[in-house]
């Protein structure tokens, strides 16, 4: 496939404007539509390699986590066998994708981004909360805005990426070409995200790769349909490779096979540094040294100065901690509150976590759904039970939990004497906060402990109303958080506006919604032509001395 002759320039990418689902608006029943639907149907979920459908018939079930023995999906999982045959069809697909012109393989993914935006909407939306257990309002922030605003971003970092081009001495011309990496990416992805389940192997596709993906079982339901939906905007067969399966089975045979080119990774800190090390081990077998990006973990913090307004805190502990059931890896965890301003932030964080309902969200008046799945479930009813047991701890409001019908957690605080308790230190990935007072004059010191308290890297936020403080904050915690928020919730980046990634145990900080993160998707080329290279190989300083003529 050969360019087309013109400097083509795509459209400007603007953030998908979030709707809001307000009774009485098209989308709103639109979406409760596509929800009785989807609802009412049980499907056959098979793996999609080459543009091939593939049912194994070792089958897993995809349920509603507030819900769950309503059975979505009936999902065909892979081994080894599969993981061959999908690495195959991303080389065969390699050879014609890696030299399609930018502008073509733009165009699937702006493509794509309108469909989104418009017919495929309440699809994806419903399936994020069918299968994922989002609310509305989050799976809209997901589902839809955030993985549009990728797709139209991802172009113009790509472009700027391009435009990056070495200088020219007179007589010669040199040029960068930015090639598609040799063989394929792994990429792995998040039960939480709909958005990163698109991005991670869009991204690296948009670059000319080629890509064998596996999401988490656990978001199996949408990840179909966002295959679908490549499909529907033009993809080509083979680009993008859907297998699902346990990490082990899918994992291993990719990460053995010598065309391994690049992991791109979302989830847990340990399965990253597994990863990491089983590349390590294998680093004399592959025909590249693959590019690792993984985005893992993190112990999100606020940290609130004895000037902060105790409001702002307070609503900004419930909305960092507790939307999508703080399943979200930017989610507050640790909460640094001064002794003059506790009492208030108290008062008021118990009033509105008392007034959070939580339940099927398909009630649209419901804050929080369900955890993922029994796992999660046990992680927090365990550390729950531990802070009422202990006596450095209690619990100031919530503790409740009940799987019955679905894996319900409710919000809860926790507050602690001791800065280092478990639930201040290790990541729970659920609705659970820890907080610990601090005397209002050890503002400084409690910088410091933020910083040595957790091992992550990821988010964090200051709140003070006085400058000084913010700029202490900003320098003691300078690599506590990738993300920092000044008198802002540490979650909700937007693409475009807030890069996003961190540092330490949290990951490469390769920066999802940047050029950085798709230039870890291109290996380099240099290209120097001379127009008119020289016919002797004799310099002007070998001349004889008094042969000024020579040259």
């Amino acid at each position: 496939m050969s360019a087309a002759p013109g400097l083509f320039r795509p459209p400007p990418p603007q953030n998908e404007a979030v709707k809001s689902y307000a009774p009485g608006s098209p989308e709103r029943t639109d979406l409760q539509l596509r929800l009785k639907e989807m609802q009412a149907q049980q499907i056959e979920i098979p793996l999609v390699i080459g543009g091939e459908e593939v049912r194994t018939g070792d089958t897993f079930e995809s349920v509603m986590p507030h819900d769950k023995d309503h059975v979505l999906a009936t999902v065909h999982s892979g081994g080894a066998p599969e993981v061959e045959r999908a690495i195959k069809a991303a080389g065969e697909a390699w050879a014609d994708w890696h030299r399609t012109p930018w502008e073509e393989r733009a165009a699937v993914f702006l493509r794509a981004a309108e469909l989104l935006a418009g017919p495929w909407r309440s699809t994806l939306n419903a399936a994020t909360m069918l299968g994922q257990s989002k609310t509305a309002h989050q799976a809209e922030i997901d589902a839809a805005c955030e993985l549009i605003d990728f797709w139209r971003f991802n172009v113009e970092y790509m472009l700027r990426i391009y435009a990056e081009q070495p200088v020219s001495s007179p007589g010669t011309w040199n040029r960068m070409e930015y090639r598609p990496l040799e063989g394929f990416v792994f990429a792995v992805t998040p039960f939480n995200f709909t958005a990163i389940g698109g991005n991670l192997p869009t991204s690296a596709a948009l670059m000319g790769n080629t890509v064998v993906w596996k999401p988490a079982s656990t978001a199996a339901y949408s990840a179909y349909f966002l295959l679908r939906l490549y499909e529907a905007a033009g993809l080509p067969p083979g680009v993008i490779n859907l297998v699902y399966g346990s990490g082990a089975a899918i994992g291993d045979p990719a990460l053995a096979s010598p065309d391994l080119a690049g992991v791109h990774f979302t989830g847990s800190t340990p399965v990253f540094q597994s990863i990491w090390k089983t590349i390590g081990d294998n680093i004399a077998n592959y025909r590249n040294y693959p590019r690792i990006v993984g985005e893992t973990g993190g112990k999100d913090f606020i940290v609130a100065h004895p000037s902060a307004d105790a409001a702002a805190v307070a609503t900004a502990i419930v909305r960092g901690s507790f939307e999508y059931q703080g399943q979200k890896c930017s989610a507050a965890s640790r909460i640094f509150a001064p002794s003059n301003l506790w009492p208030e932030i108290k008062e008021r964080l118990v009033e509105q976590v008392r007034s959070i309902k939580m339940g099927d969200v398909s009630d649209f008046q419901n804050f929080m759904g369900a955890v993922i799945d029994a796992g999660s479930f046990k992680t927090q009813k365990e550390a729950i039970e531990e802070a009422k047991a202990a006596s450095k701890a209690n619990v100031l409001v919530g503790g409740g939990y009940d799987d019955s019908e679905g894996f319900f957690v409710e919000p809860t605080v926790i507050e602690t004497e001791d800065p280092n308790f478990r639930t201040m230190r290790e990541e729970l990935f659920g609705p659970v906060v820890t907080t610990f007072v601090y005397p209002e004059a050890k503002y400084g010191e409690t910088l410091e402990l933020i910083d040595k308290g957790a091992p992550y890297g990821l988010t964090g936020a200051v709140f003070a109303r006085e400058r000084d403080a913010v700029e202490l904050a900003e320098e003691k915690l300078r690599y506590a958080a990738g993300n920092f928020y000044v008198n802002d919730k540490p979650t909700g980046a937007i693409v475009g506006q807030q890069p996003f990634g961190g540092a330490r145990a949290s990951g490469t900080n390769d920066k999802a919604g940047s050029m950085w993160n798709l230039i870890r998707w291109v290996s380099p080329r240099t290209i120097k032509e001379t127009f008119v290279p020289p016919t002797d190989y004799r310099y002007p300083f070998m001349a004889p001395d008094g042969d000024q003529g020579a040259t």
